[in-house]
């Protein structure tokens, strides 16, 4: 039995995502997906998201971050790939990046 190996999705999303409840709104769609890591805001009125776990799983949560909550514009969305690191335990809400 061979382990899937983790990979992590850094994504910021621009647009009409803040006020919207994107956050709450990736972190539904990431936890049901069995992801791991964080969501927040940022000052420059983007959204961040840091995500691991398997790509099949990561593919289908960018689908959603482009897509957003119904009250959502997504512009833009801007995506690193990396290694997971493992650091996370669940997927979570983070306050506002400076």
């Amino acid at each position: 039995m061979s382990e899937k190996k983790s990979m992590r999705l850094h994504a910021t999303i621009e647009g009409r995502v803040q006020g919207v409840g994107f956050r709450m709104f990736v972190q539904e769609k990431a936890s049901a997906l069995g992801l791991t890591g964080w969501v927040r805001n940022r000052w420059d009125s983007s959204v961040e998201v840091l995500a691991e776990g398997d790509r099949p799983a990561l593919d289908r949560l960018l689908a959603e971050l482009r897509r957003g909550p119904r009250a959502a514009h997504v512009m833009e969305v801007v995506v690193e790939w990396g290694e997971a690191t493992h650091e996370f335990s669940r997927f979570m809400v983070r306050s506002t990046a400076f």
